[in-house]
């Protein structure tokens, strides 16, 4: 693929599948021209992992950046502290956005009260900080369509990463002006199809790409790791079925999808 950089805009970085070689998996990253990524931030602890990951493993401060937030997973954790905790999170420079926040009906690993109260308080502080939104939707669309709206017109940016939703659904999130985040789920001949055909109808300017590693492995790679682990080496797959499904070439839709994270994330030149 003929291009300077990719931005993988979705990785779990923090995840223990990584404890033991992440610095390979980003040389293997590096060489793969995935040269800036975005570490999620799950909860307070993965979102100080995540930070410190950040510092630890990128001398530069030019490739490794992070979000900091509560998942809905994780909703019930939320305490009197929390807001205060990831106010100073989001101080450092390399905090490029509020998130992995938003509501999950389909597992509901916490309350959905308390999921709608999290996700309230984090677009709060999104506005407060003038912070993009890394957001998370899954069985919830009317609840959580309804939620954004109260807070959209004051927020500097939101994405939906990780999209797998029917047609309606992407149209009443483009119809709010958000991002849209694809991952591997598109190269699965099974449960991907649908979004094969739905991903040329994002606009330019609204589309990037993700590998949300260690999960979704894209079934369209030649040679699978053993541990079926994915990563960020691997968002090549993603930029390939997407260049095919838009009608594009990879190089065209690498380019595109780096210059709107880009500049989603305020991330630098390199």
């Amino acid at each position: 693929m003929n291009t300077n950089s990719l931005i993988d805009i979705g990785i779990n970085l923090t995840d223990k599948s990584y404890q033991k070689d992440i610095t390979e998996v980003l040389a293997r990253a590096y060489q793969n021209q995935v040269l800036q990524m975005v570490i999620t931030g799950t909860n307070e602890q993965e979102s100080r992992q995540a930070v410190a990951i950040c510092l630890e493993q990128d001398k530069t401060a030019k490739q490794l950046f992070c979000t900091a937030g509560t998942h809905p997973h994780h909703a019930k954790n939320w305490h009197s502290d929390s807001l205060t905790n990831f106010k100073k999170l989001l101080q450092y420079p390399l905090v490029k956005a509020v998130g992995e926040c938003g509501l999950d009906f389909n597992r509901d690993f916490s309350p959905r009260a308390q999921q709608e109260k999290v996700f309230e308080e984090q677009l709060a502080l999104a506005v407060e900080l003038n912070k993009p939104i890394f957001l998370h939707e899954r069985d919830a669309n009317a609840r959580f369509i309804a939620i954004l709206k109260q807070f959209r017109d004051q927020l500097k940016a939101a994405v939906v990463h990780c999209f797998t939703g029917n047609r309606q659904t992407l149209y009443n999130y483009l119809d709010m002006d958000l991002h849209i985040g694809i991952t591997g789920w598109i190269c699965d001949e099974r449960r991907g199809q649908h979004l094969q055909a739905l991903v040329k109808e994002i606009p330019v300017g609204r589309l990037m790409l993700e590998t949300d590693g260690p999960y979704l492995l894209p079934r369209t790679l030649k040679e699978k790791p053993v541990n079926r682990r994915n990563e960020p080496a691997f968002l090549t797959e993603v930029v390939n079925m997407v260049a095919l499904c838009r009608h594009e070439t990879p190089s065209l839709t690498a380019s595109h999808t780096t210059q709107c994270a880009r500049q989603f994330f305020s991330l630098p030149e390199l």
